[in-house]
């Protein structure tokens, strides 16, 4: 789906291929544009931030193993990237190209900013002064300059009023995008089943998270792959209506999680030192006071991301064209 965006409206049209594009495609020349050379420091700094933990193997536990698998795959879709559009084969690939590169430089910018932070604060302040040490700081600052490339590509190629791109160049596509990376986050914080089991209230929570994140993964998937008449309501109405339903979901689930996690009527812990799991540091892991902590400020943030992409999707008018 592609869209012509203004002030207040925004008009939506199908395409069968996502070509338009204000860069050089299809010749060596859209290396030497400035997204061009964007790419190739996305590609050089998540390359060196790869390479300099695994010629040490510092990578262990699971935050090693995300920050790991973080650059390797941003640098494998980057190199993509960059051979479709130097090969000119975006009618031959089989997503969107309007809203195929700005996802995933959205995801990109997302995955490397929790790697930035995730993996010095879990597992290189825990290594010993030395090479391994210093490898891994390095590797850190690549990641750091990979999060602030990936981003300015997202501010480069988002839509702006007149132009016509695809939905996800939009506020609300990138929002979508937020949404599910956040929720992402959620599940890995609770992939312990002892932090919600047996507590109605809180396997809710989880009902919701994976709900909205279905709802969310489906709105992109759909203008990925250009298929967003297949629904049996508009899309419009179907973006609205699933704002909506998250924004009331996602309420319930911040008032429910904290109430059964920090309040002591309800078995929960208020005080940090009262968790015993908390009393000792643990190598590259998170207690579970902590888990709990990290997944009631997710669900805040998430919550004010579908609150914005519901006040967008009332502002903006859909006209079908």
């Amino acid at each position: 789906m592609a869209v012509t965006v203004t002030r207040t409206t925004i008009t939506t049209t199908t395409t069968s291929s996502g070509l338009g594009s204000s860069t050089i495609v299809g010749s060596p020349r859209a290396l030497t544009q400035p997204l061009g050379l964007l790419r190739l420091l996305q590609l050089l700094s998540t390359c060196v931030a790869f390479s300099l933990v695994a010629s040490v193997g510092a990578w262990m536990g699971p935050m090693g193993n995300w920050s790991m698998f973080t650059w390797c795959f941003c640098f494998s879709v980057t190199l993509i990237i960059l051979i479709v559009e130097l090969g000119g084969l975006q009618s031959r690939f089989p997503l969107s190209w309007r809203n195929f590169p700005i996802t995933f430089a959205c995801y990109a910018a997302l995955f490397c900013l929790s790697s930035s932070i995730i993996y010095p604060t879990t597992y290189v302040q825990f290594l010993s002064h030395g090479r391994t040490r210093d490898h891994a700081i390095a590797a850190t600052a690549f990641s750091c300059i990979a999060c602030v490339a990936y981003a300015t590509e997202v501010a480069w190629t988002r839509a702006r009023p007149g132009e016509i791109t695809g939905y996800m160049a939009t506020v609300p596509g990138l929002l979508k995008v937020l949404e599910t990376f956040v929720a992402c986050i959620i599940f890995a914080f609770i992939s312990s089943p002892s932090l919600y089991q047996h507590k109605p209230a809180l396997e809710w929570c989880v009902a919701v998270y994976a709900i909205c994140f279905i709802l969310a993964a489906i709105a992109i998937l759909l203008n990925l792959g250009d298929c967003t008449n297949m629904l049996p309501i508009p899309f419009p109405s179907f973006l609205s209506g699933l704002a909506l339903l998250s924004v009331i979901l996602y309420a319930t689930a911040l008032v429910l999680w904290p109430l059964y996690q920090f309040d002591e009527r309800y078995g929960g812990h208020s005080q940090r030192a009262r968790d015993g799991g908390c009393a000792v540091r643990h190598l590259h892991s998170v207690c579970d006071w902590d888990r709990r902590l990290a997944v009631a400020i997710l669900t805040a943030i998430n919550l004010l991301a579908y609150v914005a992409d519901l006040v967008y999707s009332a502002r903006l008018v859909f006209v079908k064209v």
